[in-house]
């Protein structure tokens, strides 16, 4: 008996109709449930989050003459900065309550690079005072960095507490 492999047996036809057909309905229950909710009804989120060199740990200086005189030629700098910048403190005030403080450490093997910080905060949406504050420089006692403002959050709106220096510090977009 000769068997052509491609007539169309109509059970194997069937098979794969069922076989699809149930492959389908799993993906689209599963599309659909469990209901997956980012935010719960009437928050908000607000993200704090930046990159930021901090300053330098301490001044450059000058190099005495007898100091460039044992340095090879290739070496003669005649004024030393340190590579190291300063851990950035960060604390958020909401509503006169702390919620968030961090120390974000320099980068990089010589902790020269930038000290990146990332918070997620969820808010009750409606009237907030939000204060922040920070430090980048370690030479500084306090804060060299402020920001406080009055911000009306609407449900599922996202605050992003940023630093830019160019538009003055800290910024809420």
């Amino acid at each position: 008996m000769d068997t052509d492999k491609t007539t169309l047996n109509p059970g194997r036809l069937l098979a794969q109709a069922l076989f699809f057909g149930l492959f389908g309905l799993v993906i689209g229950v599963f599309s659909h449930w469990p209901a997956y909710q980012v935010l719960a009804p009437g928050r908000a989120v607000v993200k704090v989050s930046f990159t930021h060199h901090g300053k330098p740990v301490s001044e450059c200086r000058q190099v005495s003459v007898a100091e460039l005189a044992r340095l090879p030629p290739n070496m003669r700098a005649p004024v030393q900065c340190p590579r190291e910048r300063s851990p950035v403190r960060v604390e958020v005030d909401v509503d006169g309550q702390t919620v968030y403080q961090h120390v974000a450490r320099p980068s990089g093997l010589s902790k020269d690079g930038a000290s990146s910080v990332y918070q997620r905060l969820e808010l009750a949406a409606g009237p907030h005072e939000i204060a922040v504050r920070m430090n980048d420089d370690a030479r500084q006692t306090g804060y060299t960095h402020t920001r406080t403002g009055s911000v009306a959050l609407r449900p599922a709106q996202i605050l992003v507490i940023d630093f830019d220096p160019e538009a003055g510090g800290v910024t809420f977009k």
